[in-house]
């Protein structure tokens, strides 16, 4: 195994382990990672410069996300799949970012500017989607914005917690942006019948 992805995989235990374990100490962290203390404590020395450590890998990692998307290069449609899929290949980093959350974590002044690039490159995506009639037009493409985010960190945190099953995810996230929670038309004459049987 190479150093480069020695590290990734060290980033991904570690970005796992704050994620399952976001107060635990140095020792719990290193060994939820499977690495020793001296070996975390050479890797970022302290608990704020590996959680910095672990942020700029997010900024990376979520850079790399829209890339591989191509959302302003592709289809929409099929920007929206693989935007989709991207963000739950790196489940991890989803729940890392969600353990990291409080209310100023997207304020420009409070260090909230890093992650501008990712609501920005998702507004062109779904402003472009908006001028090709795949998304509707009553709901602003910031708004859209918001509710791809809510929704996809959302599931990867009610899988995180065990409310959901990750096999299926991809589907559900697109069928719900997509279509939202209203019963399709193929049910919609079986609805009462549903509601009898439980």
């Amino acid at each position: 195994m190479n150093s480069i992805s020695h590290d990734e995989q060290l980033l991904k235990s570690l970005t796992l382990a704050v994620a399952n374990r976001p107060r635990a100490t140095m020792k719990e962290l290193a060994q939820l990672a499977g690495v020793s203390k001296a070996t975390l404590h050479r890797y970022c020395g302290t608990r704020e410069n590996l959680v910095l450590r672990l942020e700029d890998h997010a900024e990376g990692t979520l850079n790399l996300i829209i890339r591989s998307a191509g959302l302003l290069e592709r289809e929409p449609l099929d920007a929206l799949r693989r935007l989709i899929r991207g963000h739950l290949d790196h489940r991890e980093l989803l729940a890392f970012l969600m353990a990291q959350y409080r209310p100023d974590f997207l304020d420009l002044e409070q260090g909230g500017k890093r992650w501008l690039f990712y609501l920005e490159a998702l507004d062109s995506f779904f402003l472009k989607g908006q001028h090709t009639g795949l998304f509707r037009i009553d709901i602003t493409a910031a708004i859209l914005t918001e509710l791809f985010i809510s929704l996809i960190y959302g599931l990867v945190d009610a899988e995180h917690r065990r409310r959901a099953a990750n096999t299926d995810s991809a589907r559900i996230l697109e069928q719900m942006f997509l279509n939202g929670a209203l019963l399709g038309e193929e049910y919609r004459g079986r609805a009462p019948m549903l509601e009898e049987t439980r």
